[in-house]
């Protein structure tokens, strides 16, 4: 018997079978419907619960595009700038630009051989915040007032700078011979360099204050302190910064010729931050974030010395100091550090005065930005 014959036959068996086939086509189309809805729903609850744990502020969304993602500061070595250290050590400025809204925002650090390049990077826009002295903060405040309109951001440290000498007969500046050389970071436009001419100034009348610019010459503070010490006849005095004038004194026959607080009258802030006025305005945010970092670095390096002499030595690679070399500096009643100025307008008076800038703030709020809340005016 064929197929046909039995189709014939049995048509009421084949009527079943079709019909057991359709009803499993609509039943497998209705489960693959109910799966695709199950589905959408299942990644509806999700995107509702990721919507209920995380509703970012619209606020700090605009802002994280607004303003940079990237922030180039200028970092330099010796105890006035370990809040610095600390910062970058301990990612401080990353995460309070977290907290802020601002995202993951890089920071890089970057050295220079001189604060001239230092500024010439900020002015061109190759450096957001600058750090050093007070004297290359204020020439660039002078130099760019008609351009870019450079201010200080923050006061890093008040630390006196000790001119140091191994030469007996020296007392006091007039002592001083035609031969004699003075080791400083840059001869004239340095803080040290601006401290020694103030200081001629009060000893041999204003019209000499220049007079001992012909023996300072340009050496790194860790060669001139290696150079004092050993002896170097090429070096009769170093105008030198913390760590290394405690280091030069703590030698037999090297002593101390006198102190910019002796010369300022008082403390007076040593080191600083400085910007761009662009950089300021279009980051608002970011600005406050690197001062709310470095408020929390001085924090930590007055509540744990500990931490901060290891952080000093790590950052710095300084092998010639100890921990307990670091604590016994950092606690010198003389060393301080604030994010408030301190007598930064006797400086900038006495530059003004003496033809180093061509204006002359009408007080210390006129050389820093308005980042400061309750700043002094001094």
């Amino acid at each position: 018997m064929n197929q046909a014959e039995t189709n014939r036959r049995q048509p009421g068996l084949v009527m079943v079978v079709l019909r057991t086939r359709n009803t499993l086509r609509v039943i497998n189309s209705i489960l693959f419907s109910l799966l695709v809805l199950l589905s959408a729903q299942l990644v509806a609850d999700e995107r509702n619960k990721m919507q209920f744990t995380f509703q970012p502020n619209l606020r700090d969304q605009i802002q994280k595009y607004e303003e940079t993602p990237q922030i180039r500061i200028a970092m330099q070595y010796g105890l006035g700038y370990l809040p610095l250290m600390v910062m970058r050590q301990y990612r401080l400025i990353e995460k309070h630009a977290q907290r802020a809204g601002l995202g993951n925002v890089r920071v890089n650090w970057v050295t220079f051989p001189n604060g001239e390049k230092m500024n010439k990077a900020l002015e061109t826009g190759f450096l957001d915040i600058a750090s050093g002295g007070v004297v290359p903060m204020i020439n660039a405040w002078d130099r760019t007032a008609e351009s870019v309109r450079i201010k200080g951001v923050a006061a890093l440290s008040a630390m006196p700078i000790y001119l140091n000498t191994r030469k007996p007969g020296v007392k006091r500046l007039a002592d001083f011979t035609d031969t004699d050389r003075i080791a400083l970071p840059a001869p004239g436009t340095s803080y040290q360099a601006v401290v020694l001419q103030m200081a001629a100034a009060a000893e041999f009348g204003r019209s000499h204050a220049f007079k001992l610019d012909k023996q300072t010459f340009a050496l790194r503070h860790p060669d001139a302190a290696n150079a004092l010490i050993a002896g170097d006849p090429n070096v009769t005095a170093h105008f030198a910064s913390p760590p290394f004038q405690y280091q030069e004194l703590a030698q037999p026959g090297i002593h101390n010729v006198l102190s910019s607080y002796d010369v300022l009258g008082g403390p007076a802030t040593f080191t600083a931050l400085w910007s761009s006025k662009a950089f300021v305005a279009n980051n608002p945010q970011t600005t406050k974030v690197i001062v709310q970092a470095l408020r929390e670095a001085i924090n930590m390096i007055s509540q744990n010395r500990q931490l901060a002499a290891t952080t000093y030595i790590q950052q710095s690679g300084d092998a010639n100091l100890s921990q307990a070399d670091i604590i016994k500096v950092l606690d010198m009643p003389e060393n301080t550090y604030s994010t408030r100025p301190l007598n930064v307008s006797k400086v900038a008076d006495f530059m003004y005065l003496t033809g180093k800038i061509k204006k002359r703030p009408t007080d210390g709020r006129g050389l820093f930005f308005s980042t400061l809340q309750g700043m002094p005016a001094n």
